[in-house]
């Protein structure tokens, strides 16, 4: 059964259409990925799957439920995690907690909130104002409001952002933790090392979805290849390739250069004049994910401009 369902989807604001036709699915107890530029549509699209905005066209389910005509009820299950810190700061984190519990209508609030400090790790620090706390842990803080009603699905919006390399780490392990006890997770993220640790990922770009699947068959069907280049005088090289027919990407990596299109024959005969020139050497490389969504981004019109 999919917690998440829709089909069609279309938000305008004005003259401008944000989300465009989108329709995607999330299965119960799958951890999701929604990618895409800033702009693309992921918040706006997060939004009216929760309840928060009725769309202009289109139809969906969210665990069970209508979202035009439900969004209470999604609201009540549903955790939502927005992009921007959005507690108190200058409450505590208990403080913050207990409010959340009382919009919640949550009982006993202080065994609640007791129990969520502990099982988040914030029960040391639960005195400490919000306001004074680091990234990594305004992002617990936040996680566990989200959780503390026990929603069956998580939507988190760029959670990460400004976190730490360890923060994000141990972020990631609690949610595989909790999506392997059953509970489903959509994230959107700018990461591409966050994006291979989702089960599935949907790929947005300027309001209409170009992709969904796990990380190897989105990178199958782009279809593209990568040639990895170095030696000889790789920075004219790079200069030459840039433009050339079969050439849509060039990208320096340390020392080296990955060259990426979709065309193989033209890619591979662009190279080896170049070489030719330059002196470089090259090989075939694994394309990436980030190569995918460069690709993706380099075919997108911006919906807004």
């Amino acid at each position: 059964m999919n917690a998440i369902e829709v089909q069609g989807l279309v938000k305008r604001f004005g003259d401008k259409t944000v989300v465009d036709n989108v329709s995607m699915s999330v299965a119960e107890g799958e951890i999701s990925g929604f990618l895409g530029p800033n702009g693309s549509g992921k918040t706006t699209t997060i939004r009216v799957m929760c309840g928060l905005l009725t769309p202009d066209e289109g139809e969906g389910r969210v665990l069970g439920h209508d979202i035009r005509t439900d969004g209470q009820r999604i609201k009540r299950e549903v955790g939502y995690m927005t992009q921007r810190f959005s507690f108190y700061e200058d409450l505590s984190i208990e403080e913050n907690l207990t409010f959340v519990a009382w919009l919640y209508d949550l009982d006993p609030v202080s065994a609640v909130v007791r129990d969520t400090l502990e099982d988040l790790g914030l029960f040391s620090r639960r005195k400490q104002l919000a306001g004074t706390l680091s990234g990594g842990w305004k992002q617990r803080l936040a996680l566990a409001a989200c959780i503390m009603h026990k929603p069956k699905l998580l939507l988190l919006d760029e959670p990460t952002a400004g976190v730490d390399p360890k923060a994000r780490r141990e972020f990631w392990d609690e949610i595989h933790m909790r999506a392997s006890a059953g509970l489903t997770v959509l994230v959107s993220t700018h990461y591409m090392d966050e994006a291979e640790r989702c089960h599935r990922i949907h790929y947005i770009s300027y309001g209409k979805l170009l992709a969904s699947g796990t990380v190897p068959e989105v990178i199958r069907d782009a279809a593209l290849t990568t040639f990895v280049v170095e030696g000889g005088k790789v920075t004219e090289a790079a200069r030459m390739l840039q433009g050339m027919a079969g050439v849509d990407q060039v990208a320096p990596f340390g020392l080296t250069l990955h060259v990426v299109g979709q065309d193989r024959q033209a890619l591979s005969a662009a190279i080896a004049s170049v070489a030719g020139q330059t002196g470089i050497s090259y090989i075939e490389g694994s394309t990436s994910l980030e190569d995918v969504f460069i690709q993706f981004m380099g075919k997108s019109t911006d919906n807004m401009a």
